[in-house]
């Protein structure tokens, strides 16, 4: 027995009409065209779907039993077509976000709370990229968006670029180094270095001060959190080397000193996506946010 949508709908639309007269144009069909119709289900199933000589026109058992499998897949069905229907006009869609750098958090989230007001169907969902391999997993598409500073040549990736970003030396305000203009490799021989928890290929101080100068701190102490990292510096337990953007908040502060590194390293941070994938209209949306908004951090 084949069954079709359409042999659901007629059944359905038969039920609530009471009659082969008024479902025919419900269905914008002629009345004959729809009794050829049942007569044919009919005889694929081998059973009378209706009691014809009633009035109005009632399900046989056989027939009710159809209208409750009707009644349970033609929801699901419109709900999927009004959902390919959003996809297509780019109101819905899924926006998994891998990070590579703990920092991050601090502009992502303004970026996102925006974004859910402008684009509420889109599945956000945000996984730490330094826990997997996430350019892999923007490849097999289990991610949508690796935010990064590292940009590679990936077939099918595009790295979209954000914004440009300065390295900056943060230390208590006690500390001998806030006597200095700018920070060099050298000064951290004798420094406690209190950076996050991953490979010093992911820390800007390494990549781009401590190695190229074949510099190594006293000691480095790692922290999770940009908040104690910050905590742990006022307290003169080590120095940091964080983000422009992290440290909008202690420049002012009489705890802290904040210095350019020698050489003033300028960074560059992306976002990485399929490349299909970059030019829907709420990804487009969610890269101009993230253009946007942390320039507005590193200026506060």
């Amino acid at each position: 027995m084949h069954i079709e949508l359409r042999h659901l709908r007629t059944i359905r639309a038969i039920h609530e009409a009471g009659g082969l007269a008024r479902a025919a144009e419900v269905l914008h069909m002629t009345q004959s065209a729809l009794s050829h119709q049942v007569k044919g289900l009919e005889d694929q199933a081998g059973v009378e779907l209706f009691v014809r000589r009633a009035k109005p026109l009632r399900l046989s058992p056989a027939g009710l039993r159809m209208l409750r499998a009707a009644e349970r897949v033609l929801p699901e069905i419109a709900a999927l077509e009004e959902e390919f229907r959003a996809l297509r006009q780019g109101k819905t869609g899924r926006l998994h976000i891998a990070i590579e750098c703990h920092a991050c958090f601090d502009w992502l989230f303004p970026v996102l709370g925006q974004f859910r007001h402008a684009w509420p169907e889109v599945d956000v969902d945000i996984r730490p990229g330094l826990a997997f391999a996430a350019l892999p997993a923007l490849v097999r598409e289990e991610v949508d968006v690796v935010i990064s500073s590292d940009p590679e040549t990936i077939e099918g990736v595009v790295f979209n670029p954000l914004f440009d970003y300065e390295p900056r030396f943060v230390a208590a305000a006690g500390n001998p180094l806030a006597a200095k203009a700018e920070i060099a490799a050298e000064d951290f021989r004798d420094q406690v270095l209190i950076a996050y928890p991953v490979d010093r290929s992911r820390l800007d101080v390494f990549t781009e001060l401590l190695a190229p100068a074949r510099v190594e701190p006293r000691a480095i102490r790692p922290v999770e959190l940009t908040a104690v990292i910050l905590m742990l510096v006022a307290a003169d337990r080590g120095v940091a080397v964080l983000p422009d953007w992290v440290l909008r908040e202690v420049r002012t502060n009489a705890d802290y000193v904040t210095r350019p590194l020698a050489g003033r390293p300028v960074k560059r941070l992306y976002a990485a996506t399929r490349i299909e994938d970059a030019t829907r209209p709420y990804m487009a949306q969610f890269l101009r946010l993230a253009r946007t908004e942390p320039v507005k951090l590193q200026r506060d």
